[in-house]
C-alpha cells in the first residue's frame, strides 16, 4: 500500500486559490466485480505558499462502506495503516501524543456519507498524496444497482479523473449515468459496455472544472453516479462460486404482487411545520392512489397526541382512499412527538386485525412511520421504545421508518426498523422531499414473496450467512454468501422455497464449481478476492444487526468478540476498531476513529467530530457546531492549531471576546467592561441586512470592588426577511411581524421561517442557520439559581467563513475583512505561564499577553482552553475606535459607523 510522490512529473500551471495550495490531481477509480465494490481516492497537493500551513484530505465514504487503507506521503515520508482493536489503538495513539509526535482523523457522520477528513501542517514546498480505499456491497433497489462516489475535490484540479469499471459475470443488462454533477458535464461522461463488462470514465479538463470561463473555482461538486443491472436466467438465482466461497444473487420479477396491509404512522408535530409538512401530504396523497385493491390500510397521525383516521383497517377502495386523502389535507402540525404512542396503536390495530381473521394469510403487513424529530412526549428512553415496538409486533410484521431532515435520530430509526424486520432511509426536508418518499414508498410497495428459505448441502458448505428472509419486494436482491468445499465438490446445489400470491414455490439452482475460474482470472480488473470481501461484508452487517438485538450482556460480549475478530481478519474499520496510520520508523502517528457519540472526541487527542449538514436548501445544524481532530505537524514549531475548536469567534464568559484571524491562524482576546443594561453591537452589516446585539446583565453583587457583566439577551435582525430573533436564558422568540413563535430552553426543536432555521438543543444551545451564507450558536449557561454572585448568561459563537459583505462592522463584524497582524519580540511576562509579545496592527504597536479562554461548546462546565494573545484595556489599539462606538440604543438596531 506504499506510494511515493516521485511520479508526479511536471508540477507547473496549477491554479491556486489564495491559500497558495495547488491541486495536482484529483483521482477515483472504482471496480465493481459482481456487487462489490472497490474504490480509491487519491489527492496529489503541493504547499507553494512562502508559509507553512495546513492541507486538508475531506472525503466522503458511503455509510456501510468498510474503509479498508488510508495511506498518505509527505515529501517522501510514508505513513501505512494498520487495524486494531480500538482500546488497543487509542492506547497505542495516547503514548504517541504524549510525545508530540500525533494526531487525529475525523470520521463523522453526514446523512447517508461519513466523513474521513485530516489536515496536515506542512511547510513551503511540500507535496503530500493522500489516498483512500473502501469496499462496498451495491445494493439492488427499484431494478437498478446503484454506486454513488462523492466527488468534492474542493479546488480545480490539474487532472481530474473518474474511473468505474463494471465486471459481472451475469452479463450486464444496461449501463446509464445521470447528469448528477450538473449540466455544466453534458457529455464529458463517456460509457462503453460490453456483454459482461463496462467501463465509464470522467475526465474533464481544467477548464471544464470551471464554473465559469473566468473562475478559479471548481464546478465538480457533487455525486458521481452510475445505475446498471444485470441479466438474469433462473427464478432461482445465480449462484457464483470463486476461492472457497459462494455468493448467491436472488432477484426473481416475474411473480404477482402479494396483498398488503399497511399502516402510515405520520408525525404532524410542531418541527413538520412548514415546507416539510407540504411535502408530505403531497407525497401521501400519491402514494395513496397508488394502493392496490388487494390492500387493505388506514391511517395514524401523531404529535403530543395520537389519533386514528380509521380505528381498524379498511379495503384500499377509490371511495376510502379518497376520504383518506381528504383527512390528510386537513393536518396542521404543531406539538410535541410521542412515537411510542403512535407505533404502538399502529401495532394493535394490525394485531387486533390478524386476531379476527381480517388478514389474508399470505398477505404481507407493515407499518410506515414518517418522522423528523426525536420523542418529546411520553416515552423518552429509546432503548425502552424499541423494546415495547418489539414486544408489540411479536415478529409478526414489518416496520418500516422515513426520516426526514438532517436532525433525524437515524441511528435509532435504523435500529428499531431492522430489529422489526424492516428497513430505514433518510431524506432531506427540502423541495424533493415529495419524490424521495415516494421512491422509499416504491421500495417496499410490491411484495412477491414472503417466507424465504435457502438451503444448501450442509456436507458441502459452511459459515452461511443470514438463510432465512421474511419478505422479498420487487425491485430489490436478496444476498446470501458461505464458505464452499471446492476440492470435494464439482457442483453446488440450492433450493429455495417462499410463499407467493398463489401457491409455495420451489426453486433449484444447479452451478459448476469451476464455472467462474477462466473468466475472472483472465479479467486484470476483476477483484480475485470478491467473494470473500462479500462474505466478509455481509457476515459483519448481519453480526452487527444481531449485536443491537441481542436480548443478554454475555450474548453481546461474544458477538462482539466475533466481529472485532472479522475485522483484523479482513483489515477493516468497524465500529470496534480502529485504523493507526503511521511512518516507517513509527515514530509519527495518525489515529481514525469513529466513536459511538458523534458529539464527543473521537480519541485522546482529538476535540471532537463534525456532523456535516445535507447539501441541501434548508442546510441543517453547521459543522463547526462541533469541533473536529488536532492536525498533524511537519513543523519543529507551529502556531496556535488552526482547528474548528480553535478557529472560530467567540464572546462568552462576562464578557471574553475572541477572534481568529484565518490568514494568521491566530487567535487574539480581549475583555469588555461596561455596565449592566448596555447593548453592545457585534455585527452590523447593511450590506446583507443582518444584526447581532448582546444586551448585558450585571452580576448580584461585585466581587473585588468589580460588577461582572454577562450576556444576558442576543438579538438578531434579518432584514432581508424582515425576521427579529429575541435569545434570553429562559426563551427563543421569533418575530415576523404579526406572527410570533417562543420557545423555551426546556424544549427540543425547530423553527423554520423564509430559509431560517432556527434549532434548540433543550437546555443546551440555539442554532440559527440563513441558507448557505452564514451561521451562529448561543450557548446557555445555567448557575445554581441560589448562588450569591453568579446569574444565567449566554455565549454567542460565530464563525469566520459566514459571507458578510465587505460593509460588516461590530466588534467581530468588522474583522470579516482581516488586518494584518504582526507579533514580534516576545519576552517573559510578570509570570512565567504569560509571557508578553509586541502585537503590531491597524498602525498600532500593542504589548499583548499569552493567556488562554475558553470554548464551552463541548464541555459547558469546563470548557475547553484556547490559547490567545491577550489585547489590554478593551481591545483598544486591535478594534477600530473605543469599544463605546460599539454601544447601540435598541436589541435590533445598526450600528452607525463614524
Amino acid at each position: 500500500f506504499q506510494r511515493s510522490t516521485s511520479d508526479w512529473g511536471y508540477v507547473g500551471d496549477l491554479v491556486e486559490d489564495d491559500d497558495k495550495i495547488g491541486l495536482y490531481s484529483y483521482k477515483v477509480q472504482s471496480t465493481i466485480t459482481s456487487r462489490l465494490a472497490n474504490t480509491m481516492i487519491q489527492a496529489k497537493m503541493v504547499n507553494n505558499a512562502k508559509r507553512s500551513q495546513q492541507i486538508v484530505f475531506d472525503v466522503q465514504v458511503p455509510k456501510g462502506a468498510f474503509i479498508d487503507n488510508f495511506t498518505m506521503d509527505v515529501n517522501g515520508i510514508t505513513f501505512t495503516s494498520r487495524i486494531r482493536e480500538k482500546s488497543e489503538a487509542r492506547k497505542m495513539y495516547s503514548q504517541a501524543k504524549a510525545k508530540g509526535k500525533a494526531a487525529g482523523i475525523v470520521r463523522s457522520n453526514a446523512l447517508d456519507m461519513e466523513n474521513f477528513k485530516t489536515e496536515v501542517n506542512v511547510p513551503p514546498g511540500t507535496r503530500i498524496q493522500f489516498e483512500l480505499h473502501y469496499h462496498e456491497m451495491i445494493r439492488r433497489k427499484l431494478s437498478s444497482y446503484e454506486h454513488v462516489i462523492s466527488v468534492k475535490p474542493g479546488r480545480l484540479a490539474k487532472h481530474m479523473e473518474v474511473d468505474v469499471r463494471i465486471i459481472e459475470p451475469q452479463g450486464v443488462r444496461y449501463v446509464h449515468v445521470p447528469n448528477s454533477l450538473g449540466d455544466h458535464f453534458d457529455g464529458i461522461t463517456t460509457i462503453s459496455k460490453g456483454e459482461k463488462k463496462a467501463h465509464i470514465s470522467f475526465k474533464p479538463t481544467m477548464a471544464q472544472q470551471r464554473k465559469c470561463p473566468t473562475c478559479s473555482t471548481t464546478a465538480v461538486d457533487g455525486n458521481f453516479v452510475v445505475q446498471y443491472d444485470v441479466n438474469r436466467e433462473t427464478t432461482g438465482g445465480e449462484l457464483e462460486i470463486f476461492n472457497g466461497y459462494f455468493i448467491h444473487f436472488f432477484a426473481p420479477d416475474n411473480l404477482d404482487p402479494l396483498p398488503k396491509n399497511i399502516l402510515f404512522v405520520i408525525d404532524v408535530s410542531g418541527s413538520m411545520w412548514g415546507l416539510k409538512m407540504k411535502q408530505t401530504i403531497e407525497a401521501m396523497k400519491a402514494i395513496l392512489s397508488e394502493l392496490r385493491a388487494a390492500d387493505q390500510f388506514s391511517l395514524i397521525d401523531f404529535n403530543h397526541n395520537v389519533r386514528c383516521w380509521r380505528d381498524n383497517l379498511v379495503s384500499a377502495t377509490p371511495g376510502q382512499v379518497e376520504d383518506a386523502k381528504k383527512y390528510i389535507q386537513t393536518i396542521h402540525p404543531n406539538g410535541g412527538t410521542n412515537i411510542n404512542e403512535a407505533l404502538l396503536r399502529a401495532t394493535f390495530i394490525l394485531n387486533e386485525a390478524q386476531s379476527l381473521g381480517m388478514l389474508d394469510p399470505n398477505s404481507v403487513s407493515m407499518i410506515v412511520l414518517v418522522s423528523d424529530g426525536d420523542p418529546t412526549v411520553g416515552e423518552l428512553k429509546l432503548t425502552t421504545i424499541q423494546k415495547n415496538v418489539k414486544q408489540s409486533m411479536k415478529d409478526e410484521f414489518s416496520l418500516f421508518c422515513l426520516g426526514i431532515g438532517f436532525d433525524v435520530d437515524y441511528d435509532f430509526l435504523q435500529r428499531i426498523a431492522t430489529d422489526n424486520r424492516g428497513m430505514a432511509q433518510r431524506i432531506f426536508g427540502n423541495q424533493e422531499t415529495s419524490a424521495q418518499m415516494k421512491n422509499f414508498y416504491n421500495q417496499v410497495s410490491t411484495p412477491l414473496l414472503k417466507k424465504i428459505q435457502f438451503n444448501y448441502p450442509q456436507e458441502s458448505v459452511s459459515d452461511v450467512t443470514q438463510s432465512s428472509f421474511h419478505n422479498y419486494f420487487g425491485g430489490s436482491e436478496i444476498v446470501v454468501a458461505g464458505k464452499v468445499d471446492t476440492e470435494n465438490l464439482q457442483h453446488l446445489e440450492s433450493i429455495v422455497t417462499a410463499t407467493a400470491a398463489n401457491a409455495e414455490l420451489v426453486m433449484e439452482t444447479l452451478r459448476d464449481v469451476e464455472e467462474l475460474d477462466g473468466f475472472m482470472k483472465k479479467d486484470k480488473y476483476a477483484d480475485p478476492d470478491f467473494t470473500r470481501k462479500l462474505w466478509a461484508y455481509l457476515t459483519v452487517n448481519q453480526m452487527l444487526a444481531e449485536r443491537n438485538t441481542a436480548p443478554t450482556a454475555a450474548l453481546k460480549r461474544n458477538i462482539t468478540k466475533s466481529i472485532l475478530q472479522m475485522s483484523l481478519d479482513h483489515h477493516i474499520v468497524t465500529p470496534f476498531t480502529a485504523m493507526l496510520i503511521e511512518n516507517e520508523e513509527k515514530d509519527e502517528i495518525m489515529l481514525a476513529d469513529q466513536p459511538k457519540d458523534p458529539r464527543r472526541g473521537c480519541c485522546p487527542g482529538t476535540l471532537g467530530l463534525t456532523p456535516n449538514a445535507p447539501n441541501n436548501n434548508n442546510k441543517g445544524i453547521p459543522s463547526w457546531a462541533n469541533v473536529t481532530a488536532v492536525p498533524v505537524s511537519f513543523m519543529p514549531e507551529q502556531r496556535s492549531p488552526p482547528v474548528s475548536s480553535l478557529s472560530i469567534n467567540r464572546v462568552d464568559n462576562d464578557p471574553h471576546f475572541t477572534i481568529y484571524l484565518p490568514k494568521s491562524q491566530r487567535n487574539i482576546c480581549f475583555n469588555i467592561n461596561s455596565e449592566p443594561g448596555k447593548i453592545l453591537n457585534l455585527v452590523s452589516d447593511p450590506g446583507t441586512g443582518v444584526v447581532v446585539n448582546g444586551q448585558l446583565v450585571g452580576a448580584k453583587k461585585t466581587e473585588n470592588k468589580k460588577l461582572n457583566t454577562y450576556f444576558g439577551k442576543i438579538g438578531f435582525y434579518f432584514k432581508n426577511k424582515g425576521l427579529k430573533l429575541e435569545i434570553t436564558t429562559e426563551t427563543i422568540t421569533l418575530k415576523d411581524g404579526s406572527y410570533g413563535i417562543t420557545l423555551t430552553w426546556s424544549d427540543t426543536g425547530h423553527i423554520i421561517r423564509k430559509q431560517l432555521l432556527i434549532s434548540v438543543k433543550k437546555a443546551s444551545n440555539v442554532t440559527i442557520t440563513v441558507g448557505e451564507e452564514m451561521s451562529f450558536m448561543v450557548l446557555l449557561h445555567r448557575v445554581w439559581k441560589n448562588h450569591p454572585v453568579n446569574v444565567d448568561f449566554l455565549g454567542i459563537y460565530i464563525p469566520p467563513e459566514n459571507q458578510f459583505s465587505p460593509a460588516a462592522h461590530g466588534l467581530i463584524g468588522q474583522f470579516a475583512s482581516e488586518p494584518e497582524v504582526y507579533i514580534h519580540h516576545q519576552r517573559p511576562g510578570q509570570a512565567p505561564e504569560k509571557p508578553q509579545a509586541t502585537m503590531e496592527v491597524k498602525g498600532n504597536k500593542l504589548t499583548v499577553t499569552r493567556g488562554l479562554q475558553k470554548d464551552y461548546r463541548t464541555d459547558r462546565v469546563l470548557g475547553t482552553d484556547v490559547p490567545c494573545w491577550f489585547v489590554h484595556n478593551s481591545g483598544k489599539g486591535f478594534i477600530d475606535g473605543h469599544y463605546k462606538d460599539y454601544l447601540v440604543p435598541h436589541l435590533y438596531s445598526f450600528l452607525k459607523k463614524p
